[in-house]
């Protein structure tokens, strides 16, 4: 019989939310086990946008140019009305400039993105449990333990401290903790090819045709001539999701689009109904879920992939602070308190925007083929909405201001408070992620030239939390009393994730001592 294997943190799924806590956990240099059913990562392209905010978290791992260089930038949108005539161009290559080192969304399919980093683990001396399938799990008051079978039939034991299932929209480990996942189902028949195209249009823009009943949407991918169509059958369709040929689908978008083109290679194509749906809490006990296991929606923003791996992101640093430095268990309970209401948020948002594109309603077609084509551009260069429109798509505008690891007291003169992203600024020509690769808090001394408050706080409270804080003193320059709302020096606390813990005009190392002795202490 084999020997059971003993972990800290069991990881079922290894699609790119389940490959993205396995990275962070080796960040934090926390054992792990990670099975997936499948043979090896995904050979096909499925979730295409890779938002700013998931570059950032890349960047920490040094994937961010990898995945960069390997993709493509989304920079124009040309919009078509049936038959090929453009209505409407809206440039979005730089819609986030001074927002992010990352301005842009960027194209990059999702067996690419699972492949960096499959390949940053095993640089790493990890490896991937594939054609292990879970069985059965059981836990208790200290240990979760799982049965799974590997490709010869063969069991084995796993015994771990945590298990997060990151096991996809079926989710096995969301069914057996018994979460809830309430939702609902658009009725429409939906449709995605990756195919190349011989056409009179450009490689070098999403290309959007806009017709009264919906959209066909051209995305360019990588590589001469590839792109991705996507679109919807009319109400009444008869066949089923894996029913419809190919044939069917580019008869539909050619009926559709009314557009003069040759498909000349079919790579991949699927159909799919569209469900969105949230669980009602996204742990219980000792086991948590994320990526679709915890949530899907519309494919509208580009967003699933993307909030997958921020929920591992956010995850990994509580399990490390529990596991490695003793932190107190409840931390983990704010994995629910945080990303809860941003899949509620996430799904309203989606729904609103999947709506405007594929909604039967007569005035919601109107406004999609006649209103909204040119306007767009004008709407876009409004600076405030353009800003506006670039935090809400990049992820970078998820905050958790009602969190409980959010600290408020002191930040009511601030522009920023706690529980938002570090604002994205340049130090020295160079962005302030650079100085905030390391997994640990980082506190920020903001000086205005007469004293440096991060190193006053670091003198007194270093000695207690040394290993867990890197301190940074940052002068103030136009760009950072812009964004803060103030000339004077004051103190941020980063948490792991570069989420904002306090921020404070109270150089003292009180509140920052306070505040990592109510987590560990």
């Amino acid at each position: 019989m084999a020997t059971t294997i003993k972990t800290d943190v069991i990881i079922i799924g290894a699609g790119p939310t389940g490959l993205a806590l396995a990275c962070q956990l080796t960040r934090y240099d926390v054992d792990f086990v990670i099975c997936d059913k499948t043979e090896g990562v995904t050979p096909y392209s499925k979730a295409l946008g890779v938002h700013a905010r998931t570059l950032e978290i890349y960047e920490q791992i040094d994937l961010a140019a990898k995945a960069v260089a390997q993709g493509t930038v989304a920079g124009q949108v040309r919009m078509l009305e049936r038959g090929g005539k453009v209505v409407g161009e809206v440039d979005l290559s730089n819609v986030g400039e001074g927002l992010s080192a990352y301005p842009y969304m960027l194209v990059l399919e999702q067996s690419r993105n699972e492949q960096l980093m499959y390949e940053w683990l095993q640089s790493h001396g990890r490896e991937v449990l594939w054609q292990t399938e879970l069985e059965t799990f059981s836990q208790d008051a200290t240990m979760v333990t799982v049965q799974v079978k590997n490709s010869n039939g063969e069991s084995q034991t796993i015994e771990g401290k945590y298990l997060a299932g990151c096991d996809g929209p079926h989710s096995p480990v969301r069914h057996a903790l018994g979460l809830n996942f309430e939702g609902s189902t658009f009725e429409r028949l939906f449709y995605v090819a990756d195919v190349r195209i011989d056409w009179k249009f450009s490689h070098d823009a999403l290309t959007v045709c806009i017709a009264p009943h919906g959209v066909v949407a051209f995305f360019p991918m990588p590589g001469e001539k590839r792109w991705r169509i996507v679109g919807a059958f009319p109400e009444g369709h008869e066949k089923e999701e894996g029913e419809v040929l190919y044939e069917e689908i580019e008869a539909r978008i050619k009926e559709e689009a009314e557009l003069e083109l040759d498909i000349t290679r079919v790579d991949w194509f699927s159909t799919y109904k569209v469900h969105t749906r949230h669980v009602d809490r996204f742990s219980a006990g000792r086991c948590f879920v994320a990526g679709d296991a915890a949530h899907i929606h519309t494919p509208a923003g580009g967003q699933g992939m993307n909030t997958g791996i921020q929920d591992a992101y956010n995850l990994a640093w509580k399990l490390a602070l529990v596991l490695k430095h003793s932190a107190r268990e409840r931390i983990l309970d704010t994995y629910n308190e945080e990303r809860l209401p941003n899949a509620k948020r996430l799904t309203a948002t989606t729904d609103r925007m999947f709506n405007l594109a594929a909604g039967k309603d007569w005035f919601v077609g109107l406004i999609r083929t006649t209103i909204f084509p040119p306007m767009a551009k004008y709407i876009l260069s409004i600076e405030a909405i353009r800003k506006k429109f670039f935090i809400l798509i990049s992820q970078i505008g998820i905050r958790y201001r009602d969190s409980s690891l959010s600290k408020h007291e002191g930040d009511e003169d601030f522009e920023v408070k706690a529980g938002d992203r570090m604002p994205y600024f340049v130090v020295d020509g160079k962005s302030i992620y650079d100085q905030l690769r390391a997994p640990r808090f980082h506190l920020i001394g903001f000086s205005d030239g007469e004293k440096d408050p991060a190193g006053e706080v670091g003198s007194q409270a270093g000695e207690s939390y040394a290993p867990l804080v890197d301190y940074h003193a940052v002068s103030l320059n136009a760009q950072v009393i812009e964004i803060f709302g103030t000339n004077k020096s004051f103190n941020v606390l980063l948490r792991p994730d570069n989420y904002i813990a306090l921020i404070s005009p109270d150089t003292s190392p009180r509140a920052v001592t306070d505040y990592l002795r109510e987590i560990f202490e």
